[in-house]
């Protein structure tokens, strides 16, 4: 009893007193179904398990290591048939490598905090290990650091699923792309988001990446930049954003008619900005008619400089025409956004992590980082803290249990 079972590379317990030896016990007969409370529980195997205290009113601050050491083993019913008790395991599940089971050697508030150090603070595994090792005195390897954030990203897979059925539904999203390593190989981080959902995946810049997301079911509006993939959604929105920071280069162009169409664009667009801003705090009000004259003359301007020799005014006038009806539809409806600031916003902290750790590794470790990454960002849209829930999913998947819900938005 007590033998220790852990993953490769597990710290060093055997300074550690033990905080509690808990007796895993059947409660009752696996054939007849007799409670079992009074017949002597015998031990038959055991782990230690290295976790945080829990403080429910406090989440998982005041950071206080537990070593405790779990017993599990049988009772004998009188009816003759002895039933006995094993650490919880969740089934193999096809993609996945690391296993997700109780026979661990990190609890999963200790996991939780180091999935927080790796993702939300951008510490690397040597530094996790030196954190660790400084305020908690456990000294894990980086071995059993990264398979902590495996097995996490796998714990909480099946959210993914929800969280996309009620992307499908919304009447606004925002989404963007960036570069994204795995292994050297070029690959895209992509995001879409809502006001109470954030969804990541890494893989190929490609609309089937969208395809297989959406699946023809959102009805909504979608904020995107000019990247050829979003063009298929009826209900389009482009950032502004972009276009004026275009618009700003041609003007310090050295070409005259660059710098000529460059300031036609600003000003048309920085006057309908006002417009738009002004229209949100009346009634609703349709701002096309106030803008047909200027929209049809800076429309024949973008087919006068359609085939423009200076590259980068073809570039925008082209821009322009393609997505002519994306960019002006905020006329007809100033309450929608102008920028996609959100979705850029959202993409940032991901992208100063990919600056300092060079991407991932492996395809099972861009899965987990997206997977992650999604759940966090959700709890933090919900202004929900993301790593208490983040234990509980694990806890719970490792016992082989359904995953809890996300939790709901609170209401401000």
């Amino acid at each position: 009893p007590g033998r220790r079972r852990g993953s490769p590379g597990h710290s060093r317990t055997q300074k550690l007193e033990i905080t509690e030896t808990i007796e895993h016990a059947p409660e009752r007969c696996a054939l007849c179904d007799r409670p079992l409370a009074d017949q002597p529980f015998q031990a038959r195997t055991g782990l230690y398990v290295l976790d945080l205290e829990p403080m429910p009113e406090r989440g998982l601050l005041g950071l206080q290591l537990r070593h405790d050491k779990h017993l599990y083993g049988e009772r004998v019913c009188p009816c003759g048939h002895g039933t006995r008790t094993e650490p919880g395991r969740c089934e193999a599940e096809p993609l996945w490598t690391v296993e997700l089971s109780e026979w661990h050697l990190i609890g999963p508030r200790l996991a939780s905090l180091i999935v927080c150090l790796a993702y939300r603070l951008r510490l690397s595994r040597y530094k996790i290990r030196e954190f660790l090792q400084d305020w908690l005195g456990v000294q894990l390897s980086t071995a059993v650091i990264s398979q902590c954030l495996h097995e996490a990203g796998r714990a909480v897979e099946p959210l993914e699923e929800p969280l996309v059925e009620e992307l499908q539904q919304a009447t606004l999203a925002y989404a963007d792309e960036t570069p994204w390593k795995e292994a050297g190989q070029l690959l895209w981080l992509w995001t879409i988001s809502t006001a109470t959902l954030c969804l990541y995946f890494i893989g190929y810049r490609s609309k089937e990446i969208l395809a297989n997301l959406f699946s023809g079911r959102f009805e909504g509006w979608l904020m995107s930049d000019g990247y050829l993939a979003y063009r298929d959604f009826a209900h389009r929105l482009r950032c502004w954003a972009h276009l004026l920071r275009k618009a700003r280069g041609l003007q310090e162009s050295l070409s005259g008619s660059a710098r000529a169409f460059g300031r036609a664009t600003r000003a048309l667009m920085d006057e309908a900005m006002k417009a738009v801003y002004a229209a949100r705090e009346g009634p609703a009000v349709d701002l096309r008619a106030t803008f047909q004259e200027r929209l049809e003359a800076f429309r024949a301007l973008c087919e006068q400089h359609y085939d423009s020799s200076h590259e980068k005014t073809r570039a925008l006038a082209r821009e322009f025409l393609n997505d002519w009806e994306a960019i002006w539809t905020v006329l007809a409806h100033p309450h929608l956004p102008l920028t996609n600031n959100e979705a850029e916003r959202l993409l940032r902290h991901w992208v100063i992590l990919r600056r300092i750790s060079h991407g991932t590794r492996t395809a099972q470790g861009s899965r987990a980082l997206a997977l992650l990454a999604s759940v966090i960002e959700t709890c933090r849209k919900r202004k929900v803290l993301p790593w208490p829930y983040l234990a509980q999913v694990i806890a719970e998947r490792r016992k082989g249990h359904p995953v809890p819900p996300l939790p709901a938005a609170k209401v401000a």
